[in-house]
C-alpha cells in the first residue's frame, strides 16, 4: 500500500504530515511512500533524509497522486488540484468538508474514498489519532505568547524598587485541548486566570491549573456527544452573552476557543462588549479559522479598535511547524495503522468503528453522518 504527501501549498502551510523516523516504523508495517520533493523543507528535514528510509521523490505533486494509494492532507485540495487527479483513490486528512461542498462532491464524481481526521471521536483508543486535540494544545500555548507580545504589560506580578506591578487578568472562553493549554500557559507567566465553558465537566480540569471556573450555567448541558461542546440556541446565547459581558470587560486578555465541530463559530464577544473593555487590552479569537468567537473578527487579521487589540490568527499550529509535524505524524501513523489487519495485511476498509466514523465518501458514495 502506497501513502503519497506533498508540500503543501495552503495558506502560511509550513507543516509536514510524517516525519523519516514515523516513516520508518510504518515501513516495517508494510507501507511504501512517495513525496513532492521539499515537503519537509520547513521542519528543517532534506529530502535525502526521506530517500535514506525509502521515500520515492518527485518533483510534482500530480506525479505524486498518481504514484499513492493514499493521499494525506493537511488541507482540502482545491477544486484545480482535484481536476488534475485521476480516479479511484483515497484521500485522508484535515479536510473541514463542511466547508468544502463542491470540493468533496469532485471528489465523490472521481470515486474516491475520502477520511477526515477532524471527525475522530475523543474516546481513549481514538487519543493518538486526535489531529485536533494535537493543533489545540499548540494553538492554545502560542495564543498566550501572543497576547503577551501585543499587551503592554507583563503577566506577572513583580515587586520591585520602582514599586508593584500587578498581575494581568486573563480570560479564557472555552476550557476545550485549546482553552487548557491556554490555562496552563497564562498561569506559568504569572497571570491570574479565569475560565468558562458551557461544559459542566470542565470545572473540575480548569481549577486543577489553578485557575477559577466562572460561575455561569445553562439550563441544560453544554455537552454534545464525543465530548465536545453542542451548538447552543440563539436564546441560550444571547443568555451567556448577557452573563459573560461583566467578565469581559475587567480582563486584561480574553482567549476564545469555543467551537463546534462543523459549525461556524459561536459568536460570544459583541462589540459592545469588547467597547466596555479598557484601553490596551487584547482579544486573541483562536476560532478565526470558523468565523470567529468575536463579532468584529475579520480571520487572518489583527485590528486595533478603540484601543483594544482584536487578534485573530489563521492556521496558528503551523507557526510552530516542528512540534506540529511530529504530534501530526504520531496522529497520521496511528490511523493509517487501521488499515493493517490482525493477519498483518493491509486493505482499505470501513471495518473499524474510527475509519467508519470518518469516512466522508467511500469509493464516491457518501457516508457523511450528521454531527
Amino acid at each position: 500500500m502506497k501513502v503519497g504527501f506533498l508540500r503543501e501549498s495552503s495558506y502560511a502551510e509550513r507543516r509536514v504530515v510524517l516525519l523519516p523516523d514515523t516513516i520508518k516504523r510504518l515501513g516495517e508495517r508494510g507501507f511504501s511512500f512517495v513525496m513532492q520533493t521539499g515537503a519537509g523543507a520547513d521542519v528543517h528535514y532534506a529530502d535525502r533524509e526521506y530517500e535514506q528510509v525509502g521515500v520515492q521523490i518527485f518533483s510534482d505533486a500530480v506525479s505524486v497522486v498518481k504514484e499513492a494509494d493514499i493521499l494525506l492532507r493537511l488541507r482540502m485540495p482545491t477544486r484545480e488540484e482535484l481536476d488534475s487527479y485521476p480516479d479511484s483513490k483515497v484521500l485522508i486528512g484535515i479536510l473541514q468538508a463542511w466547508q468544502h461542498e463542491a470540493e468533496l462532491q469532485r471528489l465523490a464524481a472521481k470515486k474516491w474514498s475520502v477520511f477526515a481526521l477532524e471527525r475522530i471521536p475523543r474516546i481513549t483508543r481514538a487519543q493518538s489519532m486526535d489531529v485536533l486535540s494535537s493543533m489545540a494544545a499548540l494553538g492554545g500555548y502560542k495564543a498566550v505568547l501572543l497576547a503577551a507580545a501585543h499587551f503592554g504589560r507583563v503577566f506577572p506580578m513583580l515587586t520591585t524598587a520602582a514599586g508593584t506591578l500587578t498581575p494581568a487578568r486573563v480570560l479564557v472562553i472555552g476550557a476545550g485541548v485549546a482553552g487548557l493549554q491556554a490555562i496552563a500557559t497564562a498561569r506559568r507567566l504569572g497571570a491570574q486566570v479565569e475560565a468558562y465553558d458551557i461544559r459542566a465537566a470542565a470545572k473540575e480540569q480548569v481549577e486543577s491549573l489553578g485557575a477559577k471556573f466562572l460561575p455561569l450555567t445553562l439550563e441544560s448541558s453544554g455537552e454534545a456527544s464525543g465530548g465536545y461542546a453542542r451548538e447552543l440556541t440563539s436564546e441560550e446565547q444571547a443568555k451567556q452573552r448577557e452573563a459573560l459581558s461583566a467578565y469581559v470587560a475587567r480582563a486584561d486578555i480574553v482567549i476564545t476557543t469555543a467551537a463546534v465541530p462543523g459549525r461556524p463559530a459561536p459568536k460570544l464577544i459583541t462589540a459592545d462588549m469588547r467597547r466596555a473593555m479598557k484601553p490596551g487590552s487584547v482579544i486573541v479569537d483562536l476560532a478565526a479559522e470558523t468565523g470567529g468567537n468575536c463579532q468584529e473578527t475579520i480571520p487572518g487579521e489583527t485590528q486595533v479598535l478603540d484601543g483594544i487589540t482584536l487578534i485573530a490568527p489563521l492556521n496558528l499550529p503551523a507557526s510552530i511547524p516542528i512540534h506540529a509535524s511530529q504530534m501530526l505524524s504520531r496522529n497520521f501513523m496511528e490511523f493509517l495503522s487501521l488499515f493493517r489487519k490482525k493477519d498483518g495485511t493491509l486493505s482499505i476498509h470501513t471495518d473499524d468503528e474510527l475509519l467508519k466514523g470518518t469516512c466522508l465518501l467511500w469509493q464516491g458514495e457518501s457516508l457523511l453522518q450528521t454531527a
